[in-house]
Order: C-alpha cells, then structure tokens, then sequence
C-alpha cells in the first residue's frame, strides 16, 4: 500500500514515558527528504512527543561568529506546539556520521583554540534555548569516549569536565545526560551525569559480514543495576537500533539487504528485547529511514515500529 492511500486513521500519541526518537537534519539530507515534512510526520501522524534533537555545530556556526539556528528553531517550536518534550545534544560529538561535527575552521585550529571556540559554541546553545520549557535535558557529547568509531575524534575526560561544568553553571535546572555504547561501558570518570544512557545494537556489519550483538538484556540489566549502585542515578536506553546497518549507506542498498539487517521481524525483535532490559524511556533509531521506506511505497516498516510500540 503506497503511503498516501487517502484514508485517514486514528492517530494515538506514544507515550514519552516509555519511547522516543532521535531526528536529525543531515540523515533527512541523506535520504533526500524534508526535514520538515519529516518532523511534521513523526509529531502529527506517528504520534511522537519525546524527541532528542541536535546541536550540529557546523550546521550552526560556519563561520566563526556567525550563527543560524533556524532550522533548530523550528524544531524545537514544531515539538514545543504539540506539547512535546526535547532532549537537546551539545558539544561536537553528536548522533550520526561523521558522529564529530567540527566546523571546518575550528578543527584547523590548535586544540586549546579548538576547545575555547567549543566551550563558546555550547554556551551559546544553553543561553539560546535555556527558556524553552519543552527542553527538559541535555545530552552532553554523544557517546563521549568511543574514540574509534567516526571522524576527527577528540573529546577527552578533562575537556568533558569543562563542558559538564559549564552547562551545569549556565544551566542549573536541567539535567544532564551521558552516554556510552553497546559495549559492556560504566561511567567511571568524571563527570557522573544525572542520567545514563546506553545504546542497544543487534546486528552490525563490520569487515564484510553481518554480526549479531551477544548482548542479551540480562547483560544490559546487569550493567543498569551496577550504575544504580555505583551512582545512583537513572539509566534508560538512549539509541535502540531500529534502522539497518549493511555494507552500503542505507539509501545505497536495495529494500532485501536492508532487510538482512533490519527487516520488520527484525524491528519487532528489537524492541521486544529492548522492553526487557527495563530502563525507560527507549528513544528509538531510525525514524528518517521509516520515513523514507513510506515515501519509496512501503509500510511494512512503520507499521512494524507502530504496532509494537501501541
């Protein structure tokens, strides 16, 4: 069935409190459609209203000095007007590739430029969208200190504890989430956030061959219980895959080998196995390819997310 077939359903909001989704402008540029209409869809018709957006400083700041942020400000008001609740990311570490989003000029600085430059971007952010009652966190350099995965990766702990200090001072209100990857990570180091999230991958493709993730929730609810322990703060699942990872980009790759990796038993699966682990809310991965399979004629996909979610 093709994605505008002309018959309108009912339209249920998703509860926040046990799922969101991340968006982003430069996955919907990938894809070669709207942000716009994209946001729009995953509000009004997929019935969203937790949503972790992005910061993306080159997006923002292209030239030093000079910033536009209207494309974020119209995420951030198209969420707001439909009673939504936002998870803003800052610093230049932020959800997809290259996954650091260093300006040009800035990262042809020397690092202690680079850094200062950094600090002054993520002030500029908080101070902008500080009095935006449906930001209610921060996310704080994506997956910090998974240094071998993307480009021009630098964050380390003692640049970390500058901008953890800083948002925290510009920002006191707010609470502060970090985050680690699939892989069996604690936050140790400081900064401890007042919130943890982690990833949760089932398949990969890594050196020519698909591989399928051996953690299973007992893992993920073990490593939950041993920072509740440790720190005594708040895990949920910030990225539960929900979109294929194959040899190509996704938009490259035919509908049968994006299946092989995320397939809509696979999409059921996961979110199955996710529900386990027991640490609300899941903000789901993906939402600009459910998007793209509607506008290619396939609903199989979106369907498998909704009817698992509702």
């Amino acid at each position: 069935m093709a994605a505008d077939s002309g018959v309108k359903l009912a339209r249920p909001v998703i509860d926040s409190q046990r799922f969101g989704v991340s968006f982003s402008i430069k996955q919907c540029r990938n894809f070669d459609i709207d942000p716009i209409k994209t946001l729009d869809w995953l509000v009004k018709d997929a019935g969203f209203r937790r949503f972790r957006l992005m910061s993306y400083w080159n997006e923002h700041e292209q030239q030093p000095g000079k910033f536009n942020f209207t494309e974020l400000d119209d995420q951030v008001a198209a969420i707001a007007g439909a009673g939504g609740i936002i998870t803003l990311c800052l610093g230049a570490r932020q959800p997809r590739w290259p996954e650091n989003h260093w300006p040009d000029w800035a990262w042809n600085m020397a690092r202690l430029d680079r850094t200062k430059h950094l600090l002054c971007y993520v002030q500029t952010v908080v101070e902008r969208y500080r009095g935006q009652s449906a930001i209610v966190s921060y996310q704080l350099e994506n997956e910090a200190l998974l240094l071998d995965f993307g480009e021009r990766a630098e964050v380390n702990v003692a640049q970390l504890q500058q901008e953890f200090a800083l948002v925290r001072k510009l920002d006191p209100t707010r609470k502060i989430i970090m985050t680690t990857s699939t892989s069996w990570g604690v936050p140790v180091h400081k900064p401890i956030p007042d919130i943890v999230g982690f990833s949760y991958y089932h398949t990969l493709y890594r050196k020519g061959a698909y591989h399928r993730s051996n953690f299973v929730p007992a893992l993920h609810r073990a490593r939950k219980l041993l920072i509740r322990a440790m720190h005594g703060k708040p895990v949920f699942v910030h990225e539960l895959q929900l979109e294929p990872w194959g040899p190509a980009n996704i938009w490259e790759m035919s509908f049968s080998e994006q299946d092989k990796s995320m397939s809509p038993a696979q999409i059921t699966m996961n979110i199955r196995l996710a529900q386990k682990i027991n640490a609300s809310p899941i903000d789901l991965w993906g939402a600009e390819w459910w998007y793209w399979r509607l506008q290619q004629g396939d609903n199989s996909v979106w369907r498998a997310v909704q009817q698992s979610l509702l």
